[in-house]
């Protein structure tokens, strides 16, 4: 074809596809589909935590960014159409042009009207027939989009190379001829299906893939060719270096073809030319179907392929380097086992003990700062430094103390807490060591801290900044009276918020309000020393916080804008539209073992196999999924690194037993009554007692028949007259966790001190999803046959829920109360709750048991004051206290 058409597609910025164009590769973490965490933001529409992800996309590399809003408890066209809008108003995601992904035309409809530059819908197909087909695609083209075409008709989806190119031509002809559709704006999803399963029939899924994309690039001209590529190794999960050899292998060969875009997580991609000569013979005799053994070839040379790492030696050639060279080098690799010698050497140069600090440390410290601000450095790295000049540090300390003409100027005071009621605090002290690092001195107060204390604390040093940090939702009102009381008592210095229940939206709409002075909400250790610098330094505080200050008034009116008013029901009309479920058919079984249970001492070596890591490395500020991200292009190599050490603190705790855990959890005889409310009977000694769990319900008017969910709607009601059950829990892996932490703290080992706190956090979580299991299969023993791996764990794809007080399907955390009430929680395990409700040690979860196979999750979400006052006369409590307890969820 001499004549070039590309396909041409924007956002704020061009994307041209020519023949000449590298493979385009498209971000689907923007997908409630592919990603459970950008799901969960939605529905408890945190739009700004989620406009992170697709923020993340597009500086990982995506070129394009796929959207899809189909969940079941989601409204996807208002979800669709409020995140579009969303991402329009951020020029770093906008900027590359969005995909717009639903099975539903009314969402994809819908999206289309407020999406800017041109798009591609994602898809269409003949599922329903040509006329269907014909109308959606003269919409799109009315629209300006492009459309990704799926192989797919109303006999079914192409499964051969017959079949794909049938529905191409097919497609095409009516596309190019009946809606004079531009051939350069379509794009076929051939359909990409698992090789290598052991079925005859799939034998040839790669190669007709390929060989279909070759034939659609020679006879339907200007057309392109997408795909899910990870489908293609789905029989060898578990083995990343095969899976990875056989995405290179299948892209090489499919790019080759003709295709031209699609989805594959670049950390999955093992560079062809790379991949050892066996493998590559092994993997492409299955890719390209060339043996009739070729799966059992590979299945075999598979077993010598998993667990082989590289060969490490010790380079210790940089010890031959002049000293500031060697200083540095230590500080940025994080290698403490020389900095004392050179450190001595430097002082015995230097002309007084602090010059080695404000020189020769500094000066390495100055590299790693760069190096972190412009991302050649990640957080772990960071604390590693941190440690390397800890060290240092404490071995000058006695020469400079002894030394009187020691004056050392630090860049500023910044006070540190975890507001009153909140126990967590790994990401309090990231931030505190990154800014450490940078010549800050940190007054840090701990967690659980009252205002009087930060308030009198920062008059006391006369601070420089504060940093207020929390994890529970309580936590933010905490935030919202020290800004108050820091306005009332004339505070000027700036006011930092974080915390994983902070987001930009709460800070400039409810906290910035209160305070004249600069406030600023830092989402990550990586923005604290650009933003405490700029807020500090003479040269840039002013402008600073005045474009702070228009910043957040601009959000706050954007805000309002965007709040469009919602269509809320009573609470009487919400509970007419309860989730209904056929009591006398549904399955209800009796627990094995009614009553309470404890655990003393729990083995922690069973919860090995349980634990989720993907969230450790979020806590790092590391990105993505295990053990993906161990192979991440960007992130992978500090990863693994991360990960050994985890590993070598983990088998530590393991074989030492250094910390402790513990449980105690009930299953009892419940029934529902008064629509919302739970009704349990438990034995407290001889007696037999009665408590009642209260729950709240949506009242967001809801569309389509969908219902207005309860977690008592999953409890056969009293006057059904079938006797039901539900339980709760509280398990602990915390005991001995600040201990540690507090022994790593005083060797100036921050990072093990926030590793130990971070471990603990997943061994919590692990021994919840150890726990559910053991509930679920034996003590209770509804799903005694289940078989689950762990990665199916942590997808929830189990029957039963175990959703927590303060979470998004039951928002209210006085509801801890009662558990640790009929549990005796702190009498039997020792987990307290502080005032806020937060569980120590932190290192803890607690919740229910729901059995019912209907049971599921769900996000309560803004309830009206009609509920407010309903629920506050059930609990017997006053009216100011519910407001307080269920603010963040009270509709304005």
């Amino acid at each position: 074809m001499s004549q070039i058409r590309p396909l041409k597609l924007s956002g704020l910025e061009p994307l041209v596809i020519t023949p000449e164009s590298n493979f385009v590769n498209v971000g689907e973490r923007t997908n409630v589909a592919g990603s459970r965490k950008f799901l969960r933001l939605i529905k408890e529409e945190r739009y700004d935590e989620a406009l992170d992800i697709a923020r993340e996309q597009v500086e990982g590399g995506a070129q394009i960014i796929d959207i899809n809003m189909d969940d079941g408890l989601i409204d996807g066209k208002e979800a669709m159409v409020k995140f579009l809008n969303l991402v329009v108003a951020e020029p770093d995601i906008a900027r590359v042009p969005i995909m717009i992904d639903s099975s539903k035309w009314e969402i994809i409809e819908a999206g289309l009207q407020v999406v800017q530059g041109k798009c591609v819908v994602n898809s269409i197909s003949l599922k329903e027939g040509e006329g269907e087909f014909i109308e959606h695609a003269k919409k799109i083209r009315r629209y300006g989009a492009a459309v990704i075409v799926m192989a797919f008709d109303e006999i079914g989806q192409a499964d051969n190379y017959e079949r794909r190119i049938e529905i191409a031509k097919r497609s095409y002809d009516i596309l190019t001829k009946k809606v004079n559709f531009p051939p350069e704006d379509i794009i076929f999803d051939l359909n990409i299906f698992p090789v290598g399963t052991g079925m005859d029939e799939h034998r040839r899924n790669a190669i007709d893939f390929i060989e279909g994309t070759r034939w659609v690039k020679e006879n339907l001209p200007y057309c392109s060719v997408s795909g899910g590529v990870s489908n293609v190794s789905f029989s060898f999960r578990g083995n990343n270096p095969v899976r990875e050899a056989m995405h290179s292998v299948f892209l090489y060969h499919a790019i080759k073809a003709g295709m031209n875009m699609g989805i594959v997580n670049p950390g999955m991609l093992e560079v062809y030319d790379e991949i050892p000569k066996d493998l590559l013979e092994h993997v492409e005799d299955v890719i390209l179907d060339r043996r009739d053994d070729a799966t059992e070839r590979l299945l075999a040379f598979a077993e010598n392929v998993v667990g082989k790492k590289k060969e490490n030696k010790v380079d210790l050639s940089w010890r031959e380097n002049p000293l500031q060279e060697r200083i540095t080098h230590a500080l940025v690799k994080g290698i403490d086992a020389f900095i004392v010698e050179d450190v001595e050497q430097a002082r015995q140069e230097a002309e007084r003990p602090l010059d080695v600090i404000e020189g020769p440390l500094m000066i390495g410290m100055n590299v790693v700062g760069d190096l972190f601000g412009s991302g050649k450095m990640f957080l772990p790295q960071v604390v590693k430094s941190a440690r390397v000049m800890k060290k240092a540090v404490a071995y000058l300390l006695p020469y400079i103390e002894a030394d009187k003409s020691n004056a050392r100027q630090s860049a500023g005071k910044v006070l540190m807490a975890t507001v009153k009621g909140d126990v967590h605090d790994i990401g309090k002290n990231i931030v505190a060591v990154v800014l450490g690092c940078n010549n800050y001195e940190i007054i840090d107060l701990g967690v659980m801290v009252p205002p009087e204390k930060i308030i009198e604390t920062a008059k006391k040093e006369n601070v420089d900044a504060i940093g207020l940090s929390g994890l529970i939702t309580p936590s933010l009102d905490e935030m919202v009276y020290l800004a108050k009381e820091m306005e009332r008592q004339e505070f000027s210095v700036p006011l930092l918020i974080g915390g994983a229940t902070t987001s930009k939206a709460h800070t400039a709409v409810k906290i910035d309000p209160q305070y004249k002075h600069a406030v600023a909400h830092v989402n990550d250790a990586s923005r604290a020393v650009t933003v405490v610098g700029d807020l500090l330094k003479e040269s840039t505080r002013e402008k600073y916080k005045s474009d702070l200050k228009l910043e957040y008034d601009k959000f706050r009116e954007n805000f309002k804008k965007r709040s469009k008013v919602k269509s809320f029901l009573s609470i009487e009309e919400a509970r007419k539209n309860k989730y209904q479920i056929d009591w006398e058919s549904t399955s209800i079984v009796k627990p094995k073992k009614l009553g309470i249970q404890v655990i003393e001492d729990f083995d922690l070596k069973k919860l090995e196999d349980y634990l989720d890591w993907s969230p450790f490395f979020r806590s790092w500020d590391l990105h993505g999924r295990y053990p993906d991200i161990l192979k991440d292009e960007k992130v992978g190599e500090q990863a693994q690194s991360l990960f050994n050490d985890a590993q070598v603190l983990l088998k530590k705790i393991l074989d030492e037993g250094l910390l402790k855990a513990k449980a105690v959890y009930g299953l009892f005889p419940a029934n529902s009554i008064n629509d919302d409310d739970i009704e349990i009977k438990y034995q407290d000694g001889s007696n037999e007692n009665e408590a009642i769990f209260r729950t709240l319900r949506q009242q967001l008017k809801k569309h389509g028949g969908k219902p207005n969910f309860a977690l008592a709607d999953f409890v056969a009601p009293k006057e059904s007259g079938i006797q039901d059950y539900m339980g709760c829990f509280c398990v602990t892996t915390g005991f001995g966790t600040e201990e540690l932490a507090a022994k790593f703290q005083k060797d100036h080992d921050d990072y093990n001190s926030i590793m130990i706190k971070a471990l603990a956090d997943r061994l919590a979580e692990a021994f919840a999803e150890y726990l559910h299991k053991q509930v679920r299969t034996q003590e209770w023993g509804y799903a005694a046959d289940e078989n689950l791996s762990n990665e199916e764990l942590i997808k929830e794809s189990y029957k039963g829920i175990r959703p927590a007080p303060g979470y998004p399907a039951c928002p209210d955390h006085l509801e801890k109360l009662t558990i640790w009430d009929v549990l005796k929680v702190e009498e039997k395990i020792g987990v307290k709750l502080t005032e806020s409700l937060a569980m120590w040690p932190a290192a803890s979860v607690s919740g229910y048991y729901f059995a019912n196979p209907e049971a599921r999750y769900f996000g309560v979400g803004k309830i009206k004051k009609d509920q407010v006052k309903d629920f506050a006369e059930r609990k017997g409590i006053s009216l100011e206290k519910a407001e307080k307890w269920l603010n963040p969820n009270i509709a304005d």
